[in-house]
């Protein structure tokens, strides 16, 4: 797939953002081929979404079967955590709704430590596409859903960081974050983040405003280098749209 411009989407407010956000991921999921995979995102933005997911009538529109559910990055925390964020996607829809427990694909954070959960989850990561290369024309992820940090940073990708620059492995261990919460991550590099059908950030918060006008405005952070082989969407609520984008 070629890589395409970015897409910019405002909506009036956070809950017209997450319906935004549901539909089109229950859009990807139906013209995806078995099986479907989506990468999920952490902190506050996704949360509503995910709420979405798991009542009515979002709940009865999914083929929950066809599903399986990644991570793009996590902290290196037990998944009871509150910091961790496939804990909260479980808690927000992933435990609620009828989701096949194998479908649900954490980041090992119960490892050694974050290179080694790093390594155990490229390697499914390959197993599960079936290959150790990329292939731009056979996307890893149907959708990949993106945040953005009041520093710039997406996914665990903080500015001036080595794997920024990672271009051979898929997954990586952060030993130290760039922003609070201080504790290790893991993360997804760019290359596997970008082998998706779609790539979605979700800003759903006026405080980031100034953040994105200067990732919208070309300087280089961490969120500004995101792409993606498939469309590159930026949905964001009206109140955090940058002057310059108005």
């Amino acid at each position: 797939m070629k890589q395409r411009s970015r897409k910019i989407i405002v909506v009036a407010d956070a809950e017209e953002l997450a319906q935004k956000a549901a539909a089109r991921l229950i859009e990807r999921i139906w013209q995806g081929s078995d099986p479907v995979r989506i990468c999920l995102t952490g902190g506050s933005s996704p949360q509503r979404l995910y709420r979405l997911l798991a009542g009515e009538p979002h709940r009865a529109a999914l083929p929950w079967a066809r599903v399986h559910w990644f991570m793009g990055d996590d902290r290196f925390v037990p998944e009871s955590d509150p910091l961790s964020n496939m804990g909260a996607a479980r808690r927000a829809f992933l435990d609620s709704a009828p989701v096949p427990r194998q479908n649900i694909h954490p980041i090992p954070t119960t490892a050694n430590n974050p290179e080694v959960a790093a390594d155990r989850y490229e390697a499914e990561l390959k197993q599960f596409y079936g290959a150790d290369r990329l292939d731009p024309g056979r996307p890893l992820f149907d959708l990949v859903l993106m945040g953005l940090g009041p520093d710039g940073h997406t996914a665990s990708l903080f500015p001036h960081a080595p794997a920024l620059e990672e271009t051979q492995r898929w997954v990586v261990g952060v030993a130290k974050a760039g922003m609070q919460p201080f504790v290790p991550r893991v993360t997804l590099t760019f290359p596997p983040l970008a082998s998706a059908s779609e790539m979605l950030f979700l800003v759903d918060s006026a405080d980031k405003r100034p953040i994105l006008g200067r990732v919208l405005g070309g300087e280089d952070l961490p969120a500004h280098r995101a792409y993606a082989q498939g469309d590159l969407i930026w949905l964001m609520i009206r109140a955090a749209v940058p002057g310059a984008i108005k």
